[in-house]
């Protein structure tokens, strides 16, 4: 018997959001239909009722899974299945999981695992902004401990009004895309693009997303109450001994104070912490240490955690020494390498980047194909952490979802600061060789520099910094921390990531991890991140100024050609065989396309006399004869009356006996002018209505003194016998600019 239960989201606009339970996939812990238009998304969560043994943390796994059929499309590929997760998958599935992952109880380890799936859309909605509804209202169903619900909407900015959920079309158009996820009562993740906006606009971008998500939480609570699943499943997931616990705070918070306090480097602070856990331990027997062990590091890293949150409200110390404001020291290089097309290391602190350039033509662009995205992509931005970077002994693997979510935030934090319609396809990638707190925002400023090194004339520069909080009372006693250390980013309350120009922010990335942060206080956030932001700016700005005026020697030159869309096809020649000769002859490599009822040539090559000689092979074919000028001709063939002069590719006239020479000449043997020779004409006329092209080559010399005019002989022969595109012999030419050939 099906018996669903439904709940109704009005936004505001005329659409609905629809959440419905009790028709699919009932098996599972809980299961939720949400629609919103033609759009439907399935979500399902399953618990596993035990922790595995041993298990201290939250083993959470979110899955975002598009099908293709959701919009009528085949998969590509030779199996014509959908296969690994894309880009676009994982990075929505972060979003999910960025939002549920700290709402779940401290204690509670059981495995949970989380499915989105797509099977319905239109283009017209965007899916991405339903999947955090999706998976909260499916634990709103289920049993499963959750402290939520929570919501995630997306908010753009069009024409300077705020948009919840916006269309694909109507975020194409907006100046700010940003993702928030939040509880009823509190922010909980921020993610987004801007350009160059600024902090006001993107609080009340935020301060929208989160009504809209209060609503969206409250349709939940009506929906798990409905469902009969308010109280949740008993749990006991850890052992606990407070004596233990109370036993290691008193033999240990006092020295790891002291550490916290003391300034030192990663290395040497990371090797003290664990001397004083190691001497703790020592003090117990290999068997007790068998049963102890696993809570003595959870109760250690609980004396950790507070020692430097109290060093920091207490005394204003971070771990490193610095002041809740203070910048690492900063050094920075360009042209590092002599390889790639442009290279920068940008090195904070202990984090640093070694990123370099490529540049590259049409030919290298990415291809997206995607359910709902699919295109051409010309920047690229690929960022890499190997596992020395933290000093980790193990083997570096394939790239995981942290690096794809690390690069897609430099990407957008750089891509709107790139020059439109710029010829070159841009590769990025960020090698981070040592880290210890915001390698993606190393990565940002090492981006930067280089692509001006590379020659890259980006609009501005961008810089980014990561922001901490660490807050007691909800937020009564705080401190926000300017680029914050990997420990603090542990430690602390929030993890917020803010880049952007002298003018504005252009990406932001937030994680919060305790409740009751107020707006308030990410207005304080936001500021002191701008002058953060502002001092790192200034220190790429003394390593790299602006772009260099010239390209590497080494890398491709471009020149594009916008030609009418007539010429497309004389270009390509009859199974590509005239621009492949252009390329085998220049050595140049041309691309043409048709954009926006024109024909776009692009043309690359490693040295600029091979793109000259393209650029004048290319032109010659797309140009349109022109009464008065000069042309270099090749003799076509030469007949009794005159001879048929090629004088543009594809194009030919006739220069008739009478026009090769201020004096009568009987015969054309007299000229002495053979099949391919090459001659100097004029056009002097152009047939209105055959389109025939007339030549002269005599008007290119002076003309005698006295010189009479003598009526010009018979050219009844010249209607005779051509196939050489309608120009010669009488073949019609119905082309007014005449005698193109295709």
């Amino acid at each position: 018997m099906v018996n669903p239960i439904n709940k109704t989201i009005e936004l505001g606009d005329g659409r609905t959001i629809t959440i419905e339970t009790g028709k699919l996939a009932k098996q599972a812990d809980g299961a939720v239909e949400v629609r919103m238009g033609n759009t439907m998304l399935l979500a399902t969560v399953t618990a596993a009722k035990e922790a595995e043994e041993g298990v201290d943390f939250m083993p959470l796994q979110v899955e975002y899974k598009e099908k293709f059929s959701a919009f009528g499309r085949f998969p590509g590929g030779f199996t014509k299945r959908e296969g690994k997760a894309s880009d676009y998958e994982i990075l929505t599935s972060r979003l999910v999981d960025r939002a549920l992952r700290p709402l779940f109880p401290d204690n509670y380890h059981a495995e949970v695992y989380v499915n989105i799936i797509l099977f319905s859309a239109d283009r017209e909605d965007m899916p991405d902004a339903l999947a955090g509804l999706a998976a909260s209202a499916a634990l709103a169903v289920s049993d499963i401990p959750f402290n939520g619900p929570i919501s995630e909407v997306r908010v753009a900015r069009v024409g300077g009004r705020l948009i919840v959920n916006p269309t694909f079309a109507q975020l194409a158009e907006a100046d700010i895309d940003i993702m928030v996820g939040a509880t009823i009562d509190n922010i909980m993740m921020v993610e987004g693009e801007m350009d160059e906006v600024q902090e006001a606009d993107m609080l009340e971008a935020i301060k929208v997303a989160h009504e809209a998500i209060k609503i969206q939480c409250r349709a939940q609570l009506e929906l798990s109450e409905a469902c009969g699943k308010l109280v949740k499943r008993t749990y006991e997931h850890e052992v606990n001994d407070e004596e233990l616990r109370k036993d290691v705070r008193g033999k240990c918070y006092d020295k790891v104070y002291a550490i916290a306090v003391a300034g030192m480097d990663k290395q040497e602070r990371t090797e003290a912490f664990e001397a004083i856990v190691e001497e703790y331990k020592s003090a117990y027997s290999e068997e007790e240490l068998e049963e102890k062990s696993a809570m003595i590091a959870r109760y250690y890293h609980e004396v950790e955690k507070e020692a430097m949150r109290r060093a920091i409200l207490d005394e204003g110390k971070r771990l490193d020494g610095r002041k809740t404001t203070d910048i690492r020291p900063i050094w920075c290089a360009v042209d590092y390498l002599p390889g790639p097309h442009g290279t920068a290391v940008f090195t904070r602190g202990e984090t640093q980047s070694l990123t370099t350039v490529t540049l590259g033509t049409k030919a290298d662009e990415k291809t997206i194909d995607d359910v709902l995205i699919f295109g051409k992509e010309r920047f690229l931005l690929h960022y890499n952490f190997p596992p020395f970077s933290t000093g980790e002994a193990r083997a570096t693997r394939g790239v995981g979802r942290r690096e794809v979510g690390h690069g897609n935030l430099a990407h957008r934090a750089l891509k709107r600061m790139l020059p439109k319609d710029y010829p070159y396809v841009i590769r990025i990638i960020s090698e981070i060789l040592e880290s210890n707190g915001s390698s993606s925002m190393a990565t940002v400023c090492a981006g930067t520099l280089a692509l001006l090194d590379a020659g890259v004339p980006m609009k501005r520069p961008v810089s980014g910094i990561a922001m901490g909080l660490i807050s007691e009372n909800k937020g009564s006693n705080y401190a926000i921390l300017s680029d914050i250390l990997g420990d603090e980013d542990h430690l602390g309350d929030m993890d917020f990531k803010v880049t952007g120009t002298a003018q504005g922010i252009t990406a932001t990335q937030m994680d919060i991890k305790v409740d009751g942060l107020s707006y308030e206080i990410l207005e304080r956030a936001l500021t002191q991140a701008r002058e953060g932001r502002m001092h790192i700016l200034g220190k790429i700005q003394e390593t790299m100024p602006e772009a260099r005026t010239e390209l590497k020697p080494h890398a491709p030159r471009i020149e594009v050609l916008i030609i009418s869309k007539e010429f497309i096809g004389a270009i390509i020649g009859p199974g590509g065989k005239i621009i492949q000769g252009i390329q085998e002859k220049t050595g140049a490599v041309i691309s043409i396309e048709e954009i926006d009822g024109v024909g776009k040539v692009e043309i690359a090559g490693t040295n600029k006399a091979s793109i000259e000689a393209a650029v004048k092979a290319i032109k010659a074919i797309a140009a349109v004869p022109e009464v008065g000028e000069v042309y270099e001709g090749k003799i076509a063939s030469v007949m009794p009356y005159g001879a048929f002069v090629e004088f543009m590719p594809g194009k030919d006239g006739l220069l008739h006996i009478s026009e090769m020479s201020w004096s009568r000449l009987e015969t054309m043997e007299e000229t002495g002018l053979k099949e391919g020779d090459s001659i100097q004409v004029k056009l002097v006329d152009i047939d209105a209505k055959t389109g025939k092209f007339k030549l002269s080559s005599r008007v290119l010399t002076p003309k005698p003194e006295g010189y009479e005019e003598r009526p010009q002989r018979s050219e009844r022969s010249s209607d005779r016998g051509s196939d050489r595109g309608g120009n010669r012999s009488g073949g019609r030419n119905d082309n007014p600019r005449g005698g193109q050939r295709r």
